[in-house]
């Protein structure tokens, strides 16, 4: 029955921002949420006393019964004694140890579902709150499983605690307290004995068979990680023919889960095992003391039939500790990484007191702004430009330049590095403003769009939730792609699939110019806004979004130069710098880096879209 543990996957460590937690310490974190339902745990820990001495009075009713039987067959006694006292009262109470417990869990089910809701809405909301780095780094697969995980933990802890230690514990003191009593010491010796004996094995054989059950718990997340991943791949998967090179990978966890399932199987048969032994033995030592008494005249049959009832109702519900505690251990983990993720820290947060952004004008500014992913890398380097307010400005350079990055600060997915300057929109720096209300006065279009597994009218009006379906159209119309939404079999109603992936790079495209364009906002970001759109399309889009940019400050990153040429100043960027800045012609003029990037455009085929431009 022995396993050795060097054949069980490693244990991982903690994450970042992770940290060992002891399972009082996860108790204490949960309790503030149950503390709202005081008056219900309350109330239901009363109904639980009453269902406990209900069910405590049934062997004691038992031997009153037993022992008033001794009368003639065929007397009036037997008629009133057996029929009556035995129905009437055993059935009440039957009956009342099933109410009081039903009423418990009528009365704390509120409660239970109530903590359940309030903690996931907050690791929900605190997910949406950490930063573009961690969930980049994230692993969705492994990530979604803890959530999934300490959601049940927080029903098992409270259904195992209320429904099954607490009542076990009041059941045994009374127990004990009867034997006590009623009879010499050795009954409630014995009982106490077997007692600390069967918790003692069952707390020291469970901690032991934690390691397997933590090992198929990490291999049940990496095994979900992995298939999710794959599966989110599914048409990179196809394009490289490697279906079974990901089954056998996928296949590789499962048979590492199967083993250290089947440990984890063979031990728990091995600690039923010693529990029933525990029991039989404490049974047969109890049995044999009150058969003795009945011999010895100390005690009645109804004595007998009481101690031999108790200890049928004392060790039926222990036959289940191993498992709920067991269970309780594993929920604790569970609930524990749970409340890691809400204690990763934000890495861009609100300042104190930080107020909502008032945008008057809309004039941005980037001033000496410094910038690097990792410390080592810097993208960066002392930035400073200025895009008036309802001027358009375009940033062009070769990919790996910084294009983007200067997205993802103005939208202040990050801030920019310590020591260096800042980004401020009239006048306002970003870092001192609330993050909703600098993401409400902003808009993008991105080069990758990703839309939510939805209906085409929910992806669109996700840009102003609320919107109309006439406003809804108008948006699709503007974006060019009202026709083919028309031309499909249900319309706005169609659904677009897992990221999008039922509609083209184009379609996707025009959908989120569509949602920008109905969000409406003062300043806008188009990120490659048109680079998976055929020519056709490019142009008349491009007429769109020039119109709907009237009057608002506009960032334009682009690679297609054609797209740009119209921008009130255009800078080129390379590595983390501007190297020019001017408007088309100025830089065409300057026979610089510019210039030959444009040069090179047009021999592509570029011309034409200069010409229609113009």
């Amino acid at each position: 029955m022995r396993a050795s543990s060097s054949s069980l996957p490693p244990a991982p460590l903690p994450g970042p921002g992770e940290r060992a937690r002891s399972d009082w310490a996860t108790l204490g974190l949960l309790l503030p949420y149950l503390w709202r339902y005081r008056a219900r745990v309350a109330a239901a820990l009363l109904f639980l006393v009453g269902a406990k001495l209900a069910n405590v009075g049934v062997p004691l009713l038992l031997k009153e019964l037993v022992d008033h039987l001794d009368i003639r067959a065929g007397s009036a006694a037997a008629l009133l004694v057996v029929p009556g006292g035995l129905i009437v009262a055993y059935g009440a109470l039957r009956l009342s140890t099933t109410l009081f417990t039903e009423l418990r869990e009528l009365v704390f089910a509120k409660a239970t579902e109530g903590t359940t809701r309030s903690i996931s809405l907050q690791v929900f909301a605190h997910l949406h709150a950490l930063s573009l780095r961690y969930h980049l780094e994230r692993q969705t697969g492994g990530m979604t499983r803890d959530i999934e995980r300490g959601t049940r933990a927080v029903q098992s802890l409270v259904s195992y605690s209320i429904y099954s230690i607490l009542p076990t514990l009041f059941e045994v003191v009374l127990v004990l307290t009867l034997l006590g009593l009623k009879f010499d010491a050795w009954f409630a010796g014995i009982t106490l004995a077997a007692l600390l004996a069967y918790i003692a094995f069952t707390v020291a054989v469970t901690e032991w068979r934690t390691q397997f059950r933590r090992a198929v718990n990490e291999l049940e997340s990496s095994a979900h990680t992995r298939a999710v991943d794959s599966l989110l791949n599914y048409e990179t998967v196809k394009y490289f023919g490697n279906e079974d090179f990901e089954a056998r990978r996928y296949d590789e966890q499962l048979q590492a889960l199967r083993r250290v399932r089947l440990k984890s199987q063979s031990t728990l048969s091995m600690l039923n095992s010693g529990q029933q032994l525990i029991i039989a033995c404490a049974l047969v030592a109890i049995l044999w003391r009150a058969t003795q008494g009945v011999v010895d005249g100390r005690m009645t049959l109804g004595d007998l039939v009481m101690v031999n009832a108790f200890m049928i109702q004392l060790y039926v519900p222990l036959n289940f500790l191993g498992v709920i505690y067991r269970e309780i251990k594993q929920s604790l983990t569970d609930l524990s990484k749970m409340f890691a993720l809400l204690e990763r820290q934000r890495e861009v947060a609100d300042a104190p007191g930080a107020a909502a952004l008032r945008v008057a004008q809309g004039s941005v500014r980037f001033e000496r702004v410094s910038f690097g992913y990792e410390p080592s890398r810097p993208i960066l380097h002392a930035l400073g430009f200025e895009i008036p307010a309802g001027k358009t400005v375009a940033v062009v350079g070769a990919s790996g330049a910084g294009k983007s990055t200067l997205a993802r600060l103005l939208y202040r997915f990050y801030d920019v590095d310590a020591g260096s300057g800042g980004i401020a929109i009239d006048g306002q720096d970003i870092r001192e403003v609330t993050q909703a209300s600098l993401r409400r006065a902003i808009g993008i279009v991105p080069q990758d769009t990703v839309l939510f597994n939805d209906t085409i009218e929910y992806n669109i009006a996700y840009g102003r939730p609320g919107a109309t379906r006439a406003e809804v159209e108008a948006a699709a119309r503007a974006a060019h792609i009202h026709d083919f939404i028309a031309a499909t079999p249900r319309g706005y109603d169609t659904v677009v699939g897992e990221r999008g992936l039922k509609l083209s790079g184009g379609e996707k495209q025009r959908v989120a110019i569509a949602r920008t364009l109905l969000k409406d906002p003062p300043i806008l970001i188009f990120d490659e806004a048109t680079s998976a759109l055929d020519s056709a399309n490019e142009r008349a889009i491009q007429a769109e979004l020039a119109s709907a940019a009237q009057g608002k400050t506009t960032l334009v990153i682009a690679h297609r130069l054609s797209t740009v040429v119209d921008a009130h100043e255009i800078l080129v960027l390379d590595h983390g710098r501007i190297v020019e800045r001017g408007t088309h012609a100025e830089l065409l003029s300057l026979a610089g880096r510019y210039a030959r990037m444009w040069g090179m455009q047009q021999s592509q085929g570029e011309s034409m879209h200069v010409a229609d431009a113009k």
